[in-house]
């Protein structure tokens, strides 16, 4: 009967029932998927990343173990310095730094809601930690502690786990950049004009704020 009066029929009117896509989940939930991606992505890649050194600390004093040939070596090298050995007599600096950019990641992880986004500051996170582990725990001292590198290829500088999670994070962020979205999932609509309208050509949009929602 409705349908002959000429009122439209949607699948919203099916009800919670009806499939769910990320456009009508609510924030709430949203945020919660984000922040358990970032919560179990950095524990496992930290995990990964103390487990390793702990193993290369034990297994490679006695030399390397070349996986393939001169192309990929497993190589113990305590590092004082920062990435490509630089920074060499500014350990305690680099370990002030590291536990500076934990808190910042720490503080910009309350407003996630991207999964992409929890995936790059969960890797980020467990990077930069688990380098800063190196730093607290290891010889020869608290904040000045070498960090533990184990992987060798030709041309490279020995790196870790850590440094893998933090070049990964990097390129995730840069493609959110690029794509323009926010951590709590959303980006600007191209037009101004298109907060009191619904253009089909821009994607779900958050109506009440005029933004696009992304993942």
């Amino acid at each position: 009967m409705q349908a002959a009066r000429g009122a439209s029929l949607t699948s919203s009117a099916a009800g919670p029932s009806g499939p769910e896509n990320t456009s009508t989940r609510s924030p709430a939930t949203r945020r919660r998927k984000a922040r358990t991606v970032l919560l179990v992505v950095a524990l496992a890649a930290y995990s990964v990343d103390v487990a390793s050194k702990i193993w290369a600390v034990d297994r490679l004093a006695d030399g390397d173990i070349a996986v393939l040939g001169d192309w990929f070596r497993l190589h113990l090298v305590r590092n004082p310095g920062a990435a490509f050995s630089t920074g060499t007599e500014f350990t305690v600096l680099l370990s002030l730094v590291a536990i500076a950019a934990v808190c910042v990641v720490l503080w910009f992880s309350r407003r996630v809601v991207s999964v992409v986004w929890a995936l790059a500051l969960g890797l980020l996170l467990a990077g930069i930690g688990g380098n800063l582990t190196d730093r607290l725990l290891r010889e020869p001292g608290p904040l000045r502690g070498h960090v533990v590198d184990l992987f060798a290829v030709p041309g490279w500088p020995v790196f870790n786990v850590a440094d893998v999670c933090i070049d990964v994070a990097a390129g995730l962020i840069l493609l959110q950049a690029f794509r323009n979205v926010r951590l709590d999932g959303t980006r600007p609509t191209r037009d101004a004009t298109h907060d009191s309208t619904d253009d089909p050509t821009d994607g779900p949009t958050d109506s009440a704020n005029g933004r696009e929602v992304d993942a």
